[in-house]
């Protein structure tokens, strides 16, 4: 690949639909497969969007979206403009306050009617929210982006491999969570390792039972999987009484869990 392509996000998915642009990336149960084509349509169509609103390199945007497909699209996309910083929906109201908080985010990325709690949180930080509104009629992953206020300035940059994409809390435990920042480069790198230690090609599919706002589900299942090639199915969550029917009815070829699962 080329170097743009193994250094930032954007380079990654323009490599890939200019390489198999029917190929399909996203899928999820009941729903049609979203091709890289099509998801490079969307990835670049949000990254304008979030410019229009004055989102630039480097901004942190706080990402709010239960887990499927729009988040894994969401993700890529936020992450190939700026710095996304995805939040665990299931957060109490005094999380959110400590994470949003902490993070300072240049905007707060929220699925349209799914948490009112986040939204007041946003407002009581005078965080300007984008609502994300999913289109179920439309392949995996499709969505549109509305809001009622600007983000700022207007500057616009395209990230680099330097520049951080992807901001984490530790959990926490011992001590106040800390922020972990990763770089283009960072997960780029991560992503090749895992594909290359997995083996994984063009022709795997991978079901993915993680959560999307978790290095595992974001690189382990889906960066690694963009990274060569391959799909992802984007299920809600691990559960148990459906996860033999996604075997045999979806047919992947992998999946990856933490040993609890």
């Amino acid at each position: 690949m080329t170097h743009e392509a193994t250094n930032s996000i954007i380079g990654l998915l323009r490599a890939r639909a200019e390489y198999a642009p029917e190929a399909a990336v996203l899928s999820a149960p009941e729903r049609r497969d979203l091709s890289y084509g099509r998801l490079l349509a969307l990835v670049e169509s949000v990254m304008q969007s979030l410019h229009d609103r004055g989102v630039r390199r480097g901004d942190r945007i706080a990402l709010t979206v239960p887990n499927g497909p729009e988040a894994a699209a969401a993700f890529l996309a936020v992450s190939a403009a700026a710095t996304c910083a995805p939040l665990n929906p299931g957060y109490t109201p005094d999380e959110l306050d400590f994470y949003i908080a902490d993070l300072n985010p240049k905007a707060l990325v929220v699925q349209w009617g799914f948490s009112p709690t986040a939204l007041a949180v946003a407002r009581k930080h005078a965080v300007p929210v984008v609502e994300l509104l999913p289109e179920p009629a439309a392949p995996a992953g499709v969505f549109r982006l509305r809001s009622d206020e600007p983000c700022g300035d207007l500057r616009r940059k395209v990230s680099s491999s330097k520049d951080v994409a992807l901001l984490l809390h530790t959990s926490g435990t011992t001590s106040r969570p800390k922020r972990v920042p990763l770089t283009q480069l960072n997960l780029l790198t991560s992503a090749k390792n895992i594909a290359t230690t997995l083996r994984l090609t063009d022709q795997d599919l991978c079901v993915n039972v993680m959560p999307l706002f978790h290095i595992h589900g974001l690189v382990g299942a889906l960066l690694s999987s963009v990274w060569a090639g391959a799909s992802v199915i984007c299920t809600s969550g691990f559960d148990g009484q459906r996860f033999s029917s996604w075997l045999t009815g979806l047919a992947p070829t992998w999946y990856t869990a933490v040993p609890t699962i």
